[in-house]
């Protein structure tokens, strides 16, 4: 049966219980991996990447920290860009559950341009990274909590943020619908992958979202985390971009105030 699409689905995923993990939480997050490269998830997030090093100079060295990581797997995409370009990239993988963290120990073993570390997004330091990342970890928090949850990663970036999350839509829904139970009887699967893409985003919701941060920025303006709104309030806006990305994803990126005077070395 469809549901409605014009709004966010408030129901909570069972991925969202940190309680409830073990063995079947590490075999979600193995078939998560097979989703994601199903439907392109790397995509987004290195579109956000590169814009955000271009904007700052093309540095030749810096560091992501990708918060709500799972197993990382979309990472792998960004190490293959770094070799091409001749960077030096480091990546911090960051999950709040120590499952996904094994998980990415696992699959990274051997790589020393990963580290993995156990967090929570309002655990992070300020200027943690220069750039933090977020994929398909938005969707997991209601309306009222956005502009908190993209402050703290604001806060923590030096160049600014990327956030690669779900259209919320019926046919990424039905995709999605249909590929799980192609390929998955696992419990945490089968239910959080349609309803991540029910918990997803359309164009207002970003708007709405840079809007919140927009008058956070005014009202705290001297606190360092404020973000360059430019002029245009359109989704052109400079400093905060979001695009519809294949498949079925937007890419959201939004740039720390003076972040393209104060490259990384």
């Amino acid at each position: 049966m469809f549901r409605s699409f014009k709004q966010r689905a408030l129901e909570p995923e069972v991925m969202d219980d940190f309680t409830d993990g073990g063995h079947e939480l590490r075999e979600a997050l193995g078939q998560i991996r097979r989703l994601n490269r199903i439907f392109a998830a790397p995509g987004p997030v290195l579109y956000g990447v590169r814009k955000l090093w271009k904007d700052a100079g093309k540095p030749r060295r810096f560091t992501i920290l990708d918060i709500g990581s799972g197993s990382g797997d979309v990472n792998k995409a960004l190490l293959r860009w770094a070799e091409e370009e001749g960077l030096e990239l480091s990546i911090i993988l960051s999950d709040i559950t120590e499952e996904a963290c094994e998980e990415a120990r696992l699959l990274y073993r051997g790589e020393p341009r990963i580290r993995v570390r156990r967090s929570d997004v309002f655990d992070l330091p300020e200027a943690s990274a220069d750039i933090i990342t977020a994929s398909q970890f938005l969707h997991h928090f209601p309306e009222e909590e956005l502009p908190k949850v993209v402050g703290h990663m604001l806060a923590a970036s030096r160049l600014g943020v990327v956030i690669s999350d779900l259209h919320r839509h019926w046919m990424p829904w039905l995709a999605v619908s249909v590929m799980v139970r192609l390929i998955s009887a696992n419990r945490f699967v089968k239910t959080d992958g349609p309803l991540s893409v029910a918990k997803g985003f359309r164009g207002r919701d970003w708007r709405k979202l840079r809007a919140a941060l927009e008058a956070e920025a005014a009202a705290g303006a001297g606190t360092g985390t404020e973000i360059d709104t430019g002029t245009s309030m359109g989704a052109e806006t400079k400093d905060f971009v979001y695009s519809w990305r294949p498949m079925f994803r937007y890419a959201a990126v939004i740039r720390r105030k003076n972040s393209r005077t104060n490259p990384v070395e």
